[in-house]
């Protein structure tokens, strides 16, 4: 039996905001998830550079453990070769779902014996605010995803798209549930963007879900701290 996991939470409505612990059990990242065939294949390429296999099918489902999930602004991470990269999220809690958005922070190194591993090897920082998924799933397309990293000490936009680059939201929930919907206490990552100038490494990582229909956005950052690799 797994441990829920209490995460405090801002839950931003067209209304107003109310702050509410919600219980996270079950997290599966969806990876691979391009709808754009030439961009995945390109984010799959840049990936096989570092020596990273790609999936075995696409789009692929991870897991990993609900107690890597933070909304600190800082994190440790093992030798050098970890990096951030921005994703929206869905969290089901209630019968209600919930968009947010987060850094699926991942050893790069790790991943070139096993992607399932290096998952589970990072903490992966989440955005403080939640929206109800039914007031942005109209214009979904729409949303976009940034993210930053500091390099030679100037801050760098890493990614930057729009979630009609990824399969839709609905797709992703129906593949992984065969059509039965995230189970309650399930927080599902729904993919990320090819890095601008490829995959590195930052000792702070930025991200944002913009929304611009409604005009509002979630923003978060992260600072980097490596810890020595000693055997």
């Amino acid at each position: 039996m797994t441990s829920a996991i209490p995460i405090k939470f801002d839950l931003a409505t067209v209304q107003g905001f109310d702050q509410k612990e919600l219980e996270v059990e079950h997290v599966v990242i969806a990876g691979w998830t391009g709808r754009d065939e030439i961009a995945l294949q390109a984010h799959i390429d840049e990936l096989a550079e570092m020596g990273i296999p790609g999936p075995q099918e696409i789009p692929m489902f991870y897991r990993t453990s609900a107690a890597h999930l933070t909304t600190a602004d800082a994190i440790q991470v093992i030798g050098s070769e970890s990096s951030g990269e921005v994703e929206y999220f869905v969290l089901r809690s209630d019968g209600e779902l919930w968009i947010g958005v987060a850094s699926e922070h991942t050893d790069r190194k790790a991943e070139t014996v096993g992607i399932t591993l290096a998952k589970q090897l990072c903490e992966k920082p989440l955005g403080k605010i939640l929206w109800p998924y039914s007031e942005v799933v109209g214009h979904m397309d729409d949303l976009i995803l940034r993210s930053w990293i500091q390099e030679n000490g100037k801050r760098v936009l890493y990614q930057e798209g729009t979630l009609s680059e990824m399969r839709p939201c609905q797709e992703l929930i129906d593949r992984y549930s065969d059509g039965a919907g995230l189970a309650d206490n399930t927080l599902m990552f729904g993919g990320t963007l090819a890095a601008i100038g490829g995959v590195r490494p930052s000792s702070r990582f930025e991200f944002e879900l913009e929304d611009p229909v409604i005009g509002r956005s979630i923003r978060h950052g992260y600072d980097i701290e490596e810890l020595p690799i000693t055997g």
